[in-house]
């Protein structure tokens, strides 16, 4: 097939530069980048109606006015949990980053924004500057399940994983490089007792080391949603850019009636999530195997006027942790627009991968309104430091993070 060729002189510089800016941030050559946005347009031709390269593509997920203006990046964004939470808090999005093709697709068709992908062929220098870094670093290393598969199967756990639980040195460098103002960090609970608390020392002491203050906490999302979710928070702050002592408090739970299962259960259910005879009777034997074991591994039979048990990645498989009781019927599995909501994800937030992708998904990710809630928290220090300093805002320039006062600038130390 004879391929046809396209030559443009006379390029506009505003466009140019655009054109420059992003493929650089997604290292592709200028014929890769230009390729990828045409065939992205000529796509659209199988949409109905049908736009025109002229049109533009509105995200799904729209950011929101908040009471002072951020910029933030988003690393292992997976489907972009930590993003919509931040896009609530009123920040904006600069630079996000997920290697899994499955989650790029759905972030994509969320944000309009395809994530960079492996973080570690980037070099930190190449991020774009921004007032927070926001990531949720991979936690399979840490996780009690992933520990567990992990020795099962003979392979190291927590940093010896060389291909996820060595990521967090990644984030570190881009963190030394790029000094943000504030670091919002997420992993499961269990990152605390890894290893016999080691993994945890490691961790902070990298923090403190590079000079910022460590806050950090366990939240349980059953104040947000209704699932049995906790998960361990870490907010930190430059220590050259703010004065002692920090105001910083962990977000309260939200206040009036506490969500439960039946809120977010869809009125009619296809047949396809109702477990056959086969599974059901299965689930049942092992239940009981373990009970007379003294166990507790077994299914769980949620209760639709409380809340779930924990929605995990291997939710796929056969649904057990949370199956919803059924009359006349064997129980039935979440659907995943269920699990969407269970996480806090609006409907308007369309499902584009298949059942067994999304329930991965969503079993991965976190939940966006305690992030929106921890970024409000975090901006209100920001906020303070402001009107202590009787600054007019944040800014940030092409070299380094600085405070600005009308028309005298105030370095924060930040290295040139």
């Amino acid at each position: 097939m004879m391929k046809r060729q396209i030559h443009i002189r006379d390029v506009p510089e505003d466009v140019y530069d655009w054109i420059e800016n992003e493929r650089h941030s997604k290292r592709l050559s200028q014929k890769e980048f230009l390729i990828k946005v045409l065939e992205t347009a000529a796509s659209y031709g199988f949409l109905e109606p049908r736009p025109t390269l002229f049109d533009f593509r509105i995200p799904v997920a729209q950011p929101s006015e908040g009471p002072l203006p951020f910029t933030f990046i988003d690393l292992f964004s997976g489907i972009g949990g930590m993003r919509l939470g931040l896009q609530w808090a009123g920040g904006r999005n600069v630079f996000s980053c997920e290697w899994d093709r499955y989650a790029q697709k759905t972030y994509c068709e969320w944000f309009n924004d395809m994530p960079y992908g492996d973080i570690r062929s980037i070099a930190p220098d190449e991020i774009p500057n921004h007032d927070i870094l926001a990531a949720g670093f991979p936690c399979q290393p840490f996780s009690i399940a992933g520990v567990s598969k992990k020795k099962s199967l003979g392979r190291e756990d927590g940093f010896e994983d060389a291909s996820q639980g060595n990521l967090f040195f990644y984030l570190a460098d881009i963190i030394k490089v790029k000094r943000p103002l504030a670091l919002i960090l997420e992993n499961v609970k269990n990152l605390i007792s890894h290893n016999k608390g080691n993994t945890w020392i490691t961790i902070k002491k990298t923090l403190e080391e590079l000079d910022y203050e460590v806050f950090f906490k366990v939240m349980d999302a059953s104040d947000y949603v209704p699932q049995h979710r906790e998960r361990i928070f870490i907010v930190c702050f430059d220590r050259k850019a703010f004065d002692y002592p920090l105001s910083f408090k962990f977000p309260s739970p939200p206040g009036g009636k506490k969500p439960v299962l039946s809120d977010i259960l869809e009125s009619k259910c296809d047949d396809r999530y109702t477990l056959s005879n086969h599974l059901w009777n299965y689930l049942q034997e092992y239940a009981a195997r373990h009970k007379a074991k003294g166990n507790g591994f077994g299914y769980g039979l949620a209760d639709p006027n409380g809340i779930s048990r924990t929605l995990s990645a291997r939710y796929y498989k056969d649904g057990s942790e949370i199956l919803i009781p059924q009359t006349g019927k064997n129980p039935r599995r979440l659907t995943p627009r269920e699990c969407a909501r269970l996480m806090g994800f609006p409907d308007e937030l369309p499902i584009v991968v298949s059942d067994t992708q999304a329930y991965r998904q969503f079993g991965n990710a976190l939940v966006p309104q305690i992030a929106a809630d921890i970024a409000k928290q975090v901006i209100a220090v920001f906020r303070n430091h402001i009107e202590m300093k009787g600054l007019s805002q944040f800014r940030i320039s092409s070299s380094s993070i600085s405070l600005s006062c009308g028309k005298e600038e105030i370095s924060s130390c930040h290295p040139k």
